[in-house]
């Protein structure tokens, strides 16, 4: 499959392009590809519907600031991006019918010179939202998630038509089937036709005469589907994936609606998330911190092993580089930091504290003057 372009560079805008001029790039570019003016041609088709999404993407505040942080990647799921997944051109004509008013010649523009002309209303069901709690490891390696959504569902017994059966659909008297009545004025500067949707039929073309009797007319009831989401690695708390066609279905007929994944992060009991980083506070004791020991690690892969040198002094940060969790854009892994903590106990036994006291009359347990150098491992993090 062909890499997505990016969608500023697909209208031939800058990223702190304005809605206006996002608006005026869009128009021009559907007016160019538009398929009245470039009847047969798969090519002009495809930028067409490419400049679609690409406005539908970035004209829309809350999917722009997801997109300008995280790219395509930043929609992925079972379905596709961010899209709302138009179906064929009605389905483009009908969501931005009023970005091309004044411009006619084009069907589907207002104009009267093509089939698309008066094209009928397209209904979208509405949006679904729910929330997916992740642990860390599903943050880590990505994970695929099926979801039991209770929604609206087309009426099996009409196909979601509405009617009893096909005789009880029947063309709209008043606007003959267009979904649109025209009417015409005259002003000074002569007779001006203003075409607006059906009052009869809403702009559907069509009138239900015998109503199915499962769903009352509506094309929909209420029911279950099993919806399954790729999550991909990387994801963060608050991120939202868009999965297309999954949510309501529309009444009679239409686009459905989309599902809204919204990811939360559940803690682990030992580490840490910073970022792309993962934390993790290694405990040890002073004798191992003098000496120097082996000690094991509890990474997402699993224990890792890491050596801690003698003379090892608290707060010393050791990392593990590439063990942290990947970049949702593709650009490498975080790294796994482990922070030393010496252990102190409390309290010691007698003997224990003969032993403490001896050991501190010896010079080399003595606090030196000078720089621990603790700032220094701290900007070197930060």
């Amino acid at each position: 499959m062909a890499e997505k372009r990016d969608y500023y560079e697909v209208l031939g805008v800058s990223k702190n392009a304005t809605k206006d001029e996002l608006k005026k790039a869009y128009r021009k570019l559907a007016i160019k590809y538009h398929p009245d003016k470039n009847p047969g041609d798969k090519k002009a088709e495809d930028t067409f519907k490419e400049a679609a999404e690409a406005y539908e993407m970035l004209s829309n505040d809350e999917k722009r600031q997801r997109y300008d942080q995280f790219g395509h990647a930043g929609f992925q799921g079972a379905g596709g991006g961010g899209f709302s997944g138009f179906s064929n051109m009605e389905d483009i004509f009908s969501h931005f019918g009023d970005i091309f008013e004044g411009f006619g010649g084009f069907g589907g523009f207002g104009g009267g010179g093509s089939s698309r002309g008066g094209r009928r209303a397209v209904r979208k069901g509405s949006n679904i939202r729910v929330k997916v709690t992740l642990t860390l490891q599903d943050v880590v390696n990505g994970v695929e998630k099926k979801l039991k959504i209770t929604k609206k569902v087309a009426c099996s017994s009409c196909d979601g038509t509405g009617a009893e059966s096909s005789s009880g659909v029947e063309t709209c008297s008043t606007c003959h089937g267009s979904g649109y009545v025209t009417r015409v004025t005259n002003t000074i500067l002569g007779q001006m036709q203003q075409q607006s949707p059906c009052p009869t039929c809403g702009g559907e073309g069509t009138v239900i005469s015998q109503k199915c009797t499962s769903c009352y007319g509506e094309g929909v009831v209420d029911g279950e589907e099993t919806v399954t989401v790729k999550i991909p690695a990387g994801v963060g708390e608050g991120m939202q994936l868009n999965v297309a066609g999954k949510g309501n279905a529309a009444r009679r007929g239409g686009v459905p609606g989309d599902l809204i994944v919204l990811i939360t992060e559940e803690s682990h009991p030992s580490l840490e998330r910073d970022g792309n980083d993962i934390l993790y506070e290694l405990p040890i004791s002073f004798p191992d911190a003098v000496l120097g020991a082996t000690v094991e690690v509890p990474t997402i892969e699993g224990n890792v092993k890491i050596k801690i040198d003698s003379g090892t002094q608290p707060g010393k940060i050791l990392r593990l580089r590439g063990k942290g969790i990947p970049d949702i854009n593709g650009y490498g892994r975080g790294d796994f930091l482990v922070h030393v903590q010496v252990f102190v106990p409390k309290s010691v036994s007698k003997e224990e504290k003969s032993m403490l006291e001896e050991i501190n009359k010896s010079e080399n347990f003595q606090p030196k003057e000078g720089k621990t150098g603790f700032f220094d491992r701290m900007k070197n993090y930060f």
